[in-house]
């Protein structure tokens, strides 16, 4: 509560001095009304007022800051006059000498003080700024609490939204569908078609409308029915089922352990940039699955990501086309050639009586091993019979001899090198090659080349591969399914 002191200077346009009290608690006109005009001279007090200005205007001026009513001619509270131009009724004003007490005028209670203390303009001007600072200090105070209650509730949903979903799979949009679904410019089935979803594919949710969700996949934006396609909580599940989680090799040459332990011996030896399906993700460890075998690799030496098949453009989908085309005829004409070669010198062998057939890569053939039978006649077939010819001889890391040693993709680098076809020398990379064969090893056919984590072979039909295995069993043939497949891909 104010003092009067205040009250009064408020009252004031310019300065109220007190000199003595403000009222004398004997005076006989104590109970009785006295006119304004009567009251300061006679309290002993000089009131100093700019020329022109009517003691009714301070009043009703200050009143106003107070957040009192003002009519007509006096100040109001609801329909009590607290003020008359003309008097002011003592009994009204004073309810106690001296001392912070409530007051009463004409009814209206004001919560005040009356005070009889000498009081500046500079006193009551630092007690103001002390006031607000108490008052901005709280405010302060309320804010910073609020502002970190906020803030804890928020890091708290992220923290739930982050251990749910840690990769973010309710933003993806998963297309479930036979072949592909079409993405279209406009949310409608009368828009042009920029680009294709295909079945299992993955795009980034921008927005739903009218039943259509807008995603942004590969080097396509556009609209997909969502009655073809899955997003939010189902695409959470289903994303871990259609998505590949890959560890890729970050160091020139990485131990595959049987532990996750630098004390556990190795299993075998994987080179830089080869992809490793996950099968666990432990504390500084992953547990992977290669040709020898799961085991475990230190998360230091391997990028992790989650791969997914994106969208084609329309443009992307037309050049593709021409490419893998392209790229088949080119790779027929350097088999025809290289078959013929080999042809020649197979002559040129027989007339020198040599049971060893030359290979346009050096290679010789194990003759102790007689081929499967292997259906068709086309230049794939011919590629699988050709590296039938192989099996038994040995695995050798990092190796390319058909003979003396070669490792998976050294295999099959070598045997479509014989062929005129140059192949990286990366298990990886083969994912890339050719043309993708749609379905799988369902619709394999002999020549193709099989692509798992870490490794990569070589269809010959019937279910079956060949392929450089491991050190313990060399080139053999193998169940096509033995392992996850990541890719087959098509040459001729």
């Amino acid at each position: 509560m104010r003092k009067l002191r205040s009250v009064m200077v408020l009252f004031s346009t310019t300065a109220v001095f007190l000199a003595g009290s403000l009222f004398d608690g004997s005076s006989a006109d104590a109970a009785s009304g006295v006119a304004m005009a009567d009251i300061l001279p006679a309290s002993g007090a000089a009131l100093t007022l700019e020329e022109g200005t009517n003691v009714e205007e301070i009043y009703v001026e200050e009143a106003k800051e107070e957040g009192i009513t003002v009519s007509a001619g006096s100040i109001t509270a609801g329909s009590d006059s607290l003020f008359t131009e003309e008097s002011l009724r003592m009994q009204d004003v004073l309810a106690s000498a001296g001392g912070e007490e409530v007051i009463e005028l004409s009814g209206f209670t004001l919560d005040s003080a009356i005070g009889i203390e000498e009081i500046s303009q500079e006193e009551f001007e630092a007690e103001q700024i002390r006031d607000a600072a108490n008052v901005s200090t709280a405010a302060v105070a309320i804010g910073a609490q609020v502002s970190r209650e906020i803030k804890d509730a928020e890091a708290a949903a992220i923290a739930e939204a982050e251990a749910r979903d840690p990769e973010h799979f309710a933003n993806l949009v998963i297309a479930q569908c036979s072949g592909a679904v079409n993405v279209r410019d406009i949310p409608s089935t009368d828009g042009e078609v920029v680009g294709k979803l295909y079945d299992k594919s993955v795009g980034t949710f921008i927005e739903e409308e009218d039943g259509w969700y807008k995603i942004s996949s590969g080097n396509v934006t556009g609209y997909v029915n969502a009655e073809y396609c899955v997003t939010g909580d189902d695409a959470i599940e289903l994303a871990k089922k259609v998505g590949t989680r890959l560890a890729v090799v970050n160091t020139t040459t990485l131990k595959v352990r049987t532990e996750p332990s630098t004390d556990a011996s190795v299993l075998t030896l994987v080179p830089i940039e080869e992809d490793l399906l996950v099968l666990e993700e432990l504390d500084g460890w992953v547990k992977v699955t290669c040709e020898d075998g799961d085991g475990y690799v230190s998360a230091e030496y391997v990028d992790l990501h989650t791969e997914f098949v994106k969208a084609e453009s329309r443009a992307e989908e037309l050049a593709r086309l021409a490419k893998e085309e392209e790229e088949r005829r080119a790779a027929r004409a350097a088999a025809e050639r290289a078959m013929e070669q080999r042809a020649a010198a197979a002559r040129q062998q027989r007339q020198t009586n040599n049971t060893t057939t030359t290979t346009g890569g050096g290679s010789t053939r194990n003759d102790t091993y007689a081929a499967p039978s292997i259906s068709g006649s086309g230049l794939g077939a011919d590629v699988a019979k050709y590296a039938c010819q192989f099996v038994g001889n040995p695995y050798v890391y990092g190796g390319s001899s058909l003979t003396n040693g070669t490792d998976c993709s050294g295999f099959v680098m070598s045997v479509y090198g014989a062929y005129g076809v140059s192949l990286p020398h990366s298990s990886r990379a083969d994912r890339s090659v050719g043309a993708e064969v749609e379905g799988g090893l369902a619709n394999a056919q002999p020549g193709d080349i099989v692509c798992y984590s870490g490794h990569v072979a070589l269809y010959i039909g019937n279910g079956q591969i060949v392929h450089a295995s491991t050190s313990k069993t060399g080139i053999i043939i193998s169940n096509a399914s033995y392992k996850d497949v990541l890719a087959v891909r098509r040459i001729f």
